[in-house]
């Protein structure tokens, strides 16, 4: 007796979701996402200030986007995410629709339903896809995790922390400021 084949979604799928329903596709499976909490985009808002006021400052050549942003991460039609913050120093791989290949800096921000992706899945498909760096940020573990992929290292920083950007040399973002203008 043969075996039930598994289906293989694509970006298509994707792009067919009734409204208002999001979700990422990981080598061609649908994971949906369920919307972020009100702290999840505090985070996030601050963060994405700090980074983009930084570009800005110094004339930079990358842009910052934060999710919904697509990022078909190997460019093919079965991986496709939408990173919390996506920084992309190559114009080349922007579109319309947004990133085809592997953004250099990425920032995930864990929710309760996505800790198992942003911690395992996502640190793999992101280290093979050519991200170079790679940062998770967990508010409920007081925690951000750093992985430099370029350098082969990895940081583990508190929300107390300054933590140094390796794509910039002079970046560096105080946890304790992001927290502070939190106020929820």
């Amino acid at each position: 007796m043969a075996l039930a084949k598994e289906q293989v979604y694509t970006i298509d799928d994707i792009y067919n979701l009734s409204e208002g329903n999001r979700a990422e596709l990981i080598d061609g499976e649908i994971y949906y996402m369920a919307p972020p909490t009100r702290k999840h985009q505090r985070i996030l808002g601050e963060l994405f200030a700090v980074i983009r006021e930084h570009i800005n400052q110094n004339n930079g050549k990358c842009e910052v986007d934060i999710a919904p942003f697509a990022v078909f991460l190997n460019n093919d039609d079965i991986n496709y995410v939408e990173p919390d913050i996506s920084v992309i120093c190559d114009p080349e791989k922007l579109t319309d629709r947004g990133c085809l290949g592997a953004p250099d800096w990425i920032i995930e921000i864990v929710s309760p339903g996505s800790r198992r992706m942003d911690y395992y899945t996502k640190l793999f498909k992101y280290r093979t896809a050519g991200v170079r760096e790679y940062w998770i940020v967990d508010s409920e573990k007081d925690r951000i995790l750093v992985y430099d992929f370029e350098s082969e290292n990895t940081g583990d920083y508190t929300f107390a922390d300054s933590v140094k950007s390796g794509i910039y040399d002079n970046l560096f973002i105080n946890f304790a400021d992001i927290v502070e203008g939190l106020k929820i």
